[in-house]
């Protein structure tokens, strides 16, 4: 479990409304609004190109197109917190793993993956290099936010969401393949599960601090799906792996928890 949300901006972070007035603004604004354009284009033409390659409709491309755009909208929606005057590099490789898991949500409901993946290895591995990409990719936008000084908490809550969403699609996979059962689903759904409880009992959207262990079972996560969607996997051992990671996530989860409801405030200190 990653941070519940973005460490605040830096003193010297303010949005970019603020640092350079509404023309900074415009020219994020602009700026980003083609780099979400070039990258749409890009999502429709492989999203047509990996339809025609494995007999898909072209409702592929239009689910691929919607979840790219129901990302790009929340980007877009989020541009008010960018402290920055330029989307930035970082930004834009976390935009390109934002549409790897739009094509990947896309194949949801598909013909493909189905079980067994030992019948279709050609399709199996192509989605555990495709996956793969888009995890390793994870560990590049970090770090180029950092080298290029335009590191912030919007890019953080992007790479967080993107990742959100990546696990909940790689579960929908590992179930159509028929590699897990649907209780898989819970891996994917449980922080959102968490955001909502959150507006229940606002204590749980108390401020993390940054912690090894919810990057490292992030990671873990997520490297144990794309595993569960190898084709010599067989189903009981993808089963096992996948049950073993949710575990762990559970449990990253019910530490964090506790640690937020020891911190929240006493009837006396509100």
């Amino acid at each position: 479990m990653k941070a519940v949300r973005p460490p605040p901006l830096a003193p010297d972070a303010a949005p970019a409304q603020a640092q350079g007035g509404a023309g900074a603004a415009s020219t994020l604004r602009q700026h980003t609004a083609r780099v979400l354009l070039a990258v749409g284009v890009l999502v429709a033409v492989l999203a047509v190109a990996s339809g025609t390659a494995f007999g898909l409709g072209l409702d592929h491309a239009a689910k691929a197109l919607l979840a790219y755009g129901l990302g790009a909208s929340l980007v877009w929606r989020g541009l008010a917190t960018h402290p920055h005057a330029r989307f930035g590099p970082a930004n834009g490789v976390t935009l390109l793993r934002l549409a790897s898991v739009a094509l990947l949500a896309a194949l949801v409901g598909e013909p493909l993956p189905r079980p067994p993946l030992a019948g279709m290895p050609e399709v199996a591995w192509s989605l555990v290099l495709i996956a793969t990409v888009t995890a390793l990719c994870d560990a590049v936008d970090g770090a180029l936010a950092r080298r290029s000084g335009l590191a912030s908490a919007f890019g953080a809550r992007f790479d967080m969401e993107t990742d959100a969403a990546f696990t909940l699609v790689l579960c929908a996979l590992v179930l159509q393949a028929g590699q897990a059962g649907p209780w898989v689903l819970a891996s994917g759904l449980m922080r959102y599960a968490f955001v909502a409880a959150a507006r229940v009992w606002p204590w749980l959207d108390g401020a993390l601090p940054p912690s090894k262990r919810r990057q490292t079972v992030c990671v873990v996560q997520i490297t144990t799906l794309i595993a569960c969607l190898g084709p010599i996997v067989p189903p009981p051992l993808a089963a096992g792996l996948a049950a073993a990671s949710l575990a762990l996530l559970t449990l990253s989860f019910a530490i964090d928890v506790r640690t937020l409801a020891r911190q929240r405030p006493t009837p006396t200190e509100t």
